[in-house]
């Protein structure tokens, strides 16, 4: 049986877009899903999404389903028990040291990464993750890198972007304000 824990909506803040999304668990898995609207290059984007993850919080699978203007988007994403990650059922290399899967489109699964941590104030880790860019159709390795400042704050670097800033968490994890990208509706 399936519980509600918590649940959001997202405003877009570098283009038009909407996120909303909701975390539910079971005796033995957590659940994020939601769906993501929002302008991409000048064409509206429509993706629905699911992770499913163990109760360590470690993703195990994930699902993408929308459509990019009149270019369909549809990927399975698994960990196997060899921890490989596989897209549409091929493995992609390089991948195996990952413990997350992280959706390029949504602020939705930093909460995974953010739990399956669990740091202390003070305390950062590195935490590569799968990285799924849904319009390029890949996943790659992203390195990133988590450090809690205080109850409601981790610090955030993904160097491939030249991307860091002060992110801001909800007290169920999920991400408030993603500067520049993301901010949680009141």
């Amino acid at each position: 049986m399936e519980n509600l824990i918590a649940s959001i909506i997202w405003r877009r803040l570098d283009t038009p877009g909407h996120d909303a999304c909701r975390l539910t668990g079971s005796a033995s898995a957590w659940q994020i899903e939601g769906t993501a609207v929002f302008s991409h290059e000048g064409v509206p984007a429509k993706l629905s999404y699911v992770v499913m993850s163990d109760l360590g919080w470690r993703a195990e699978q994930g699902k993408v389903h929308g459509w990019f203007g009149g270019k369909t988007v549809d990927f399975l994403i698994a960990r196997n028990t060899s921890g490989e990650w596989t897209m549409n059922g091929a493995v992609v290399p390089g991948l195996e040291n990952c413990m997350d899967l992280d959706f390029g489109f949504t602020p939705a699964t930093n909460l995974l990464q953010l739990r399956r941590l669990a740091l202390a104030q003070g305390q950062g880790l590195n935490a590569p993750g799968a990285w799924l860019d849904a319009s390029m159709g890949t996943l790659e390795f992203l390195d990133q890198r988590y450090e809690r400042r205080t109850e409601t704050t981790y610090w955030y670097e993904a160097p491939r972007f030249e991307f860091a800033a002060l992110l801001e968490v909800t007290p169920d994890g999920f991400i408030a304000r993603y500067p520049g990208l993301w901010e949680a509706e009141p």
